[in-house]
């Protein structure tokens, strides 16, 4: 059953046959495009806010400096914003490419594969990283008195509001990672949709 280039696939899952495809084709790799780009700005100004944040605290004519480095949870975001920035960087040139010459640079299954690999690791790795520098946040924010730890933003305010803000901006660049993600499963399955019998 055909009609407006709309088909029924036996699964009855709409398929579409009309000449818009290249048109919807387009807007996803720009969409993509964009996206990878927001993610590779966010993901680098978290690991320049994180990196750079320092304050010198003076405690009993004692200089204390607080860094990101005493934190191993902030440690590990900057690498990981790090990793995500640079991974974000070779799919932009992918994508650009693309965008330029007009051809889908996934002409293969494997290669679509291993794009969605990368995207899934990236999303889970700044899940993880956004977790731990989270908990060590509020400990810092809010103490753990059966611990003993103490309220230490009261003392570093200045270190505590940009460690935040370079935490925030992870984590909007993960969710939109995690959009990206999304584009990749896409664009990966769509490659299975067209000949029968075809194997990689």
């Amino acid at each position: 059953m055909r009609y407006l280039g709309v088909g029924v696939s036996p699964g009855n899952v709409p398929v579409y046959h009309g000449t818009h495809l290249k048109a919807v084709d387009r807007k996803v790799r720009l969409a993509e495009l964009m996206l990878r780009s927001v993610t590779f700005v966010l993901a680098l100004v978290s690991v320049l806010l994180v990196a750079t944040d320092s304050q010198v605290q003076e405690i009993f004519t004692i200089k204390k400096k607080a860094r990101f480095t005493d934190m191993k949870a902030l440690v590990f975001l900057v690498v990981v914003n790090g990793m995500v920035a640079a991974y974000s960087v070779v799919q932009v040139l992918r994508c650009g490419l693309s965008m330029v010459t007009g051809s889908v640079v996934l002409l293969t299954k494997p290669l679509a594969w291993v794009i969605l690999s990368g995207d899934q690791l990236m999303s889970y790795m700044m899940l993880a990283a956004l977790g731990a520098a989270l908990q060590s946040a509020i400990f810092a924010k809010f103490s753990e008195p059966e611990l003993q730890w103490m309220k230490t933003c009261d003392m570093y305010r200045k270190f505590c509001n940009q460690s935040g803000e370079g935490i925030a901006s992870s984590a909007v660049a993960w969710l939109i990672m995690v959009f990206v993600t999304g584009i990749s499963s896409f664009s990966l399955f769509r490659l299975y949709g067209g000949k029968k019998g075809a194997g990689w």
